[in-house]
C-alpha cells in the first residue's frame, strides 16, 4: 500500500502552570503526523509526537528533520523500523499511533471493553507543585471529585511543608479511603533521600516515584533495598531502549514499580518490552501520559486497556486530558475516578 505523511506543529497552552521539581510548563509543543493513502482514501491516521525539553532522549534542535526522515522511510517501505526508531521514542509513538488509527479506521485503536465503552480505566488525580496553600486546595478538589488515588508532586517546596501536607491528608482520609502516591521527579539527594522517605512512610504512602535523579544506579539500588516506601522508576527508564539493557538495569536496581510513558520509554513497542522485562522480575507497572494532548492520551489509554485489561484495578496516570485551554477533541470522558472512551 502507498502512504503519504504530513507533519503539522502545534502548541498547546496549560490552563494553569504545571510545576515539577525540574521547572514549570506553561506551553506544550507537539508535532502531528497525518497518515493517508491513495489506495484507501477513506482511511486516515493521526499520531502525536510530543517530546519534553530537557527530558526526552530524542529532543533536539533538528527534531523535525529527523522525524521527516523517518516518515519518508515509512512512505517508501510501508512499515516501521522499530530497531532504528527505538532511540526516538516520541517519534515512534506518534507513528505507531497514526498507523494503528489508520488500520482501525477509528480512534478506538484496539478492540477492548474500554474501546467499546463498556469499561472505564481507574485513574489517579494529579496535584501539581505550587505553594502549600495551592497544593492543599488542589488536593481537596481532587478528593471532592471522587478520586480514590491521588498523586502528589513533591521535592520543590520546603520539605517540612510537603510532609505537613501529607500528614493533613492522612488525618482526614485513611489509606483505605485514599491511595496516596508521591512523585519527587529526582528532587531528593542521595544523602537525604532515605531520611525523607522514612518520614513520609509514617503516612501510609503507596509509593514514591524517582526520589533521586536518574543514572545513579548504586544509590537507587540502595534506596530500593532500604526504603520503607516502595520506589517506582520513571526518568530512570529514559534512553534505555535495548531489551537486554532493560533487564540488566531492573536486575541491579530492583524497584517495586516502573511507570511507563510511551513518548519517553520506547513508544508502544518499547513499553511492551519494559512490561515483559518487569514481569520477569515480579516488578509491577502502570502507564501514564507525558503531558500529551488528547490524541496521545487516547493512544496510551487504548494501549493500557489492551495490555492490562479487561477489568483494570490499578489506577493509571491518565487524568491529564483537561490540562490545556486548546486541547484536541477526542471521545474521552472522566466519570468519577475513571476514564471512559465514549464509543
Amino acid at each position: 500500500m502507498r502512504y503519504k505523511i504530513d507533519i503539522t506543529p502545534r502548541i498547546f497552552h496549560f490552563k494553569q502552570p504545571a510545576g515539577t521539581s525540574r521547572g514549570t510548563y506553561t506551553e506544550r509543543q507537539s508535532w502531528f503526523i497525518e497518515l493517508t493513502s491513495p489506495d484507501a482514501p477513506e482511511h486516515k491516521g493521526i499520531g502525536e509526537c510530543a517530546p519534553l525539553p530537557d527530558l526526552s532522549c530524542d529532543y533536539q534542535t533538528d527534531y523535525v528533520d529527523i522525524l521527516r526522515n523517518f516518515c519518508d522511510e515509512f512512505e517508501n517501505e510501508g512499515n516501521i523500523n522499530y530497531v532504528r526508531m527505538s532511540e526516538y521514542p516520541s517519534m515512534l509513538f506518534g507513528l505507531e499511533t497514526a498507523l494503528a488509527h489508520f488500520n482501525a479506521g477509528t480512534t478506538a485503536l484496539f478492540d477492548t471493553p474500554f474501546s467499546r465503552g463498556e469499561e472505564g480505566i481507574p485513574i489517579n488525580g494529579l496535584v501539581w507543585m505550587g505553594s502549600y496553600e495551592e497544593m492543599l486546595k488542589r488536593m481537596e478538589e481532587k478528593i471532592g471529585k471522587g478520586f480514590r488515588c491521588v498523586k502528589l508532586k513533591v521535592g520543590a517546596i520546603d520539605f517540612d511543608l510537603e510532609l505537613d501536607l501529607v500528614k493533613k491528608i492522612r488525618q482526614r482520609f485513611s489509606a483505605s479511603e485514599i491511595e496516596l502516591r508521591l512523585d519527587a521527579n529526582g528532587g531528593f539527594t542521595p544523602d537525604d533521600a532515605l531520611y525523607k522517605l522514612e518520614l513520609l512512610s509514617q503516612y501510609a504512602v503507596h509509593s514514591i516515584e524517582q526520589p533521586i535523579k536518574a543514572r545513579q544506579w548504586n544509590h537507587m539500588a540502595r534506596l530500593c533495598r532500604e526504603s520503607p516506601l516502595p520506589i517506582a522508576l520513571d526518568e530512570e527508564l529514559i534512553g534505555i531502549n535495548d531489551p537486554s539493557m532493560m533487564k540488566y538495569m531492573l536486575n541491579i536496581i530492583r524497584p517495586a514499580y516502573i511507570i511507563l510513558k510511551p513518548s519517553l520509554h520506547g513508544g508502544m513497542y518499547g513499553t511492551e518490552k519494559w512490561i515483559e522485562a518487569a514481569r520477569e522480575k515480579d516488578i509491577k507497572t502502570w502507564m501514564t501520559s507525558a503531558l500529551e494532548s488528547n490524541v496521545g492520551l487516547n493512544a496510551i489509554a487504548q494501549l493500557a486497556a489492551k495490555t492490562y485489561g479487561p477489568h483494570i484495578t490499578m489506577p493509571q496516570g491518565l487524568g491529564t486530558g483537561q490540562l490545556f485551554t486548546d486541547n484536541m477533541e477526542m471521545p474521552l470522558e472522566i466519570r468519577g475516578d475513571e476514564l471512559f472512551y465514549n464509543a
